[in-house]
């Protein structure tokens, strides 16, 4: 079973003084890691040395958050059996290479860590590091390396992965597998949690070592059976994990305030630490556990998930000594990437994810993060004390916190104020029931300028208290403002400015408790606003409203911004648009600004919103979007909005419509190809070189204008007649135009395309590139088959093909005629018309048509309307070059 290898660093190219490379032969919690030279040369190699030649199985790096290498290679080092063991004889193996992220979307406040899965054999791991990535605070562009982890088998004779009887040395006493084993212990390529390198940088260093003696004494226990004590060991190793963890904060800040030169700070820090872990290890009885005593059968150790010590406060370790219960720090959770081992000796070189770093739920070591330069800020929330505790007077207020508060004491006392400032919180609540109390009590008939003195003392403590990590506390402050806003403004009068000023005061704080990482916080705040925009009282100013829909930057943190736009979608839906505050004009600005964050759950929140909104309101909402054009398609989110307003319009997609015109061009060539196909087969039967037949000259007689009348005439009159009727037909098939079906014997090849160049009441010569065209099909030529095609851009509104010099000035204006899906559009008149072939013919040829079209007056005056023949449904090709064929 592989496990945590020991090794040391015995080659470096280049080292910063501070921060050497000997930092990465021990991992805790306190561990500084290498950094390159200033401006140093790259790339930059760092060698390590293992105990014992090893098959190595699993590497792990923690990168630094700023100082980050944009590659490293990773080769492994092997020295041949009877040579002796030093970096000269070594060869090495290149196993691959991975990549860091550059760490902006972060900004540079967490490391990466990359956990790879090899399988190489060796004594000696190389890490050659590549050039930095650049950014503002890698002033002397260097790279650093936290930390390092290797995981494998020592091996006791030459590896030879084809031999079956290769030893493991076991020389460490690590248990043989059992057939009584089941899971991980029989599992030869199962790696323990306590082996991975986010446990020892987590943990304080004696508290790691006594989980790992806990741990061999539980799979011992499970060897011999011994169910009931491998039950405890479990709990305790639970436990301690929790202790470990919040030992090395402690440890960290110790460091820190030595550092600081606050060495009060430090000698406080040093006896909580010692008290704390004295207490734990009494409180486990671990000489019962590690049975040091020689006992194979501890004395019963309770360890009830229902037991609920108190522990002694942080802030003050002397006040009780009461068992503190060990409860998990809520670390800023980040998992760590896992990688599935591949059979290649190539890492794996896929990079980490990078989930929601504001998971309040506790994972497996397998997916905890890692610390920056010390471990992640651990969200401390006040141990809630026995009501004895809090027996005696608060501590005296600071001058500081006198100040702050002076409004509030002058209207209800000095020591209920100080109660509110206490580091007890059961003073804290305390406080804010004598406040609820007494504005609840005040009389009606109290002059108004002493009742909004008081409704101000309240609400500046009720402001401060929502901020309240104890949720007791937090939770009375909601219930202190629901009674001022509720019963206290309408029973004294209060005026509505005052309402506003108590509503704006303590938004701010609740928007920012709606992110907390206690779920049951965040919950009870957003219902909490929720309530709040509908008091009675309230809900007239539209203060809640305008105070959610205020910008946010894009930087800030998921769990807050997502939190912020449910507010806002659950008061959309509530209050509507009408008479609540809300509006397109401050909803959209907001949305938009939210598609711009980083995080894919606050965009889909604000997706939801602007869809809602485009149900209700329509168009307007695309004003504040960016243009619905190709290039804004490409952008995925964009694409996905507009394809959605388009579904919500009732109009095709665009995907929809790019498949509609493929299937309508190929219907059209189609239709070409076999008219003309049927035009050369009767040519040909003009000219005798193919037999007459009887179906097609029918159907060219009926596309002549007439039936062929063979009824009561004799059969040899009707075969004398069938070749000059077939000629008669072909030649008037030949004189017809096929555009707008006028019928002129001068129509032979020449006159055709004279008649198709100047004449044609349908084409249209294009003014960029002089070939003939269609006028129905005149703007998708220009926007995709002329030779100046990239100098025109489509509309949104009126779909036709805008110069994009004046591009910007024509959507701003709004001044087309909008395109109506059902209808086909003139780019002549920029007028919509009936749909199909038949409305094209009648707007550019008849009477009262196209106003725009010159040919149309030329046409009616050349012919009279009966010399007109209706042109058939399959026409040529729909342009012709500059000389006029086809």
């Amino acid at each position: 079973m592989p496990t945590k290898l020991q090794f040391r660093v015995v080659h470096v190219s280049g080292q910063d003084d501070s921060y050497r490379a000997a930092e990465l032969n021990n991992h805790s919690p306190l561990t500084k890691g290498w950094q390159s030279s200033r401006f140093c040369l790259y790339p930059q190699d760092i060698v390590i040395q293992l105990g014992k030649r090893s098959r190595l199985c699993k590497i792990q790096i923690l990168s630094h958050q700023f100082l980050i290498a944009t590659k490293i290679e990773f080769y492994v080092g092997d020295v041949p059996d009877g040579v002796p063991l030093s970096l000269d004889t070594a060869r090495y193996t290149r196993l691959g290479y991975v990549s860091l992220s550059d760490n902006e979307k972060t900004g540079y406040k967490a490391r990466e860590l990359k956990s790879v899965h090899v399988d190489a054999v060796g004594v000696y791991l190389k890490l050659n590091i590549h050039k930095n990535h650049v950014n503002k605070f890698n002033l002397y562009n260097q790279v650093g390396v936290i930390a390092i982890n290797v995981i494998g088998d020592p091996l006791t004779k030459s590896y030879d992965p084809t031999d079956p009887e290769y030893l493991l040395d076991v020389s460490d006493n690590r248990i043989d597998k059992d057939p009584a084993l089941d899971g991980y212990l029989n599992r030869p390529d199962y790696i323990s949690p306590l082996d991975d390198l986010a446990f020892d940088m987590y943990q304080d260093p004696e508290i790691a070592q006594i989980i790992r003696r806990l741990e061999r004494k539980k799979q011992e226990a499970v060897l011999q059976e011994r169910y009931d004590y491998a039950k405890r060991l479990k709990h305790a190793i639970a436990e301690l994990q929790k202790v470990g963890e919040k030992l090395g904060k402690m440890e960290v800040e110790k460091r820190q305030a030595v550092e600081n030169e606050d060495y009060d700070k430090a000698k406080v820090k040093k006896l909580q630490m010692d008290e704390y872990r004295l207490h734990i290890y009494k409180d486990l009885n671990l000489p019962d556990l590690l049975e040091t005593t020689g006992s194979r059968h501890p004395h019963p150790i309770n360890f009830d998930s229902e037991r609920q010590a108190t522990p002694p406060r942080l802030v003050d370790i002397h006040r009780s000594p009461r068992s503190p219960p060990l409860t998990p720090p809520k670390y800023d959770e980040r998992p760590l990437p896992i990688t599935h081992r591949q059979p290649s000796p190539k890492p794996d070189l896929e990079p980490d994810p990078d989930p929601d770093p504001d998971s309040s739920q506790r994972r497996a070591y397998d997916e905890r993060p890692l610390p920056i330069h010390k471990p992640p800020p651990v969200v401390e929330e006040e141990i809630e004390p026995e009501p004895e505790m809090a027996a005696g007077e608060p501590e005296p207020m600071t001058e500081k916190d006198i100040r702050d508060a002076s409004s509030a004491i002058d209207v209800f006392g000095h020591p209920l104020v100080s109660k509110a400032y206490s580091k007890t919180w059961s003073y804290r609540e305390d406080s804010l029931l004598a406040v609820y109390k007494q504005t609840q009590a005040l009389p009606s008939s109290t002059p108004k300028e002493d009742a909004k003195a008081m409704m101000r003392a309240a609400i500046f403590l009720a402001k401060r208290a929502i901020d309240d990590k104890v949720y007791a506390v937090f939770k009375a402050a909601l219930q202190l403002e629901k009674m001022i806003l509720t019963d206290y403004v309408p029973k004294h009068k209060i005026p509505r400015q005052e309402t506003i000023s108590a509503v704006e005061k303590t938004i701010p704080n609740l928007l920012h408790k709606s992110g907390d990482t206690a779920v049951r916080n965040r919950d009870d705040t957003k219902k909490f606003i929720q309530d709040l925009s509908n008091f009675p009282e309230v809900r007239p100013t539209n203060v809640v409203p305008h105070e959610c829909v205020k910008l946010f930057k894009p930087n800030m943190a998921p769990r807050l911004a997502q939190s912020r736009l449910e507010i806002v979608e659950t008061l959309y839906k509530d209050l509507g648009l009408s008479t609540s505050g809300l509006n397109v004009d401050n909803l959209m600005p907001f949305c938009v600004e939210a598609l711009n964050h980083n995080a894919g759950e606050v965009r889909e929140v604000s997706e939801r919103i602007i869809k809602n909104l485009y149900r209700e309101v329509g168009a307007p909402v695309k004003d504040f979007l960016p243009p619905d054009d190709e290039k804004t398609r490409k952008n995925t989110l964009w694409r996905q909005l507009f394809e959605y307003f388009d579904k919500v319009d009732g109009k095709p997609s665009k995907s929809d419509q790019k498949k509609q015109r493929a299937e309508d061009e190929a219907r059209k060539h189609a239709e070409i190809e076999a008219l003309q196909k049927q035009l050369q087969q009767l040519k040909d039967m003009a000219s005798g070189k193919a037999p007459i037949d009887q179906s097609m000259v029918k159907g060219a007689k009926k596309g002549a204008g007439g039936p062929a009348k063979s009824k009561g005439k004799p059969k040899s009159k009707v075969l004398a007649k069938t070749s000059e009727e077939d000629n008669m037909s072909i030649a008037n098939m030949e004189k017809v135009c096929i555009f707008c079906g006028e019928r002129n014997e001068g129509f032979n090849d020449e006159g055709l395309d004279l008649h198709y160049w100047k004449n044609c009441p349908m084409l249209k010569r294009c003014a960029n590139c002089k070939q003939v065209v269609e006028i129905a099909s005149l703007t998708d030529h220009l926007l995709s088959e002329c030779e100046s095609k990239a100098m025109f851009s489509k509309c949104p509104r009126c779909s036709e093909a805008i110069l994009k010099e004046e591009y910007d000035q024509h959507v701003q204006e709004k001044a087309c005629n909008p395109a109506k899906a059902a209808m086909n559009h003139c780019p002549l008149c920029h007028q919509d018309i009936s749909n199909g072939e038949d409305g094209w013919k009648e707007h550019l040829m008849g009477q009262s048509g196209c106003k725009q079209n010159p040919r149309r007056l030329l046409a009616l005056n050349k012919q009279p309307a009966q010399s007109r023949l209706p042109a058939p449904k399959s026409r040529v090709p729909t342009k012709t070059n500059k000389t006029g064929r086809r």
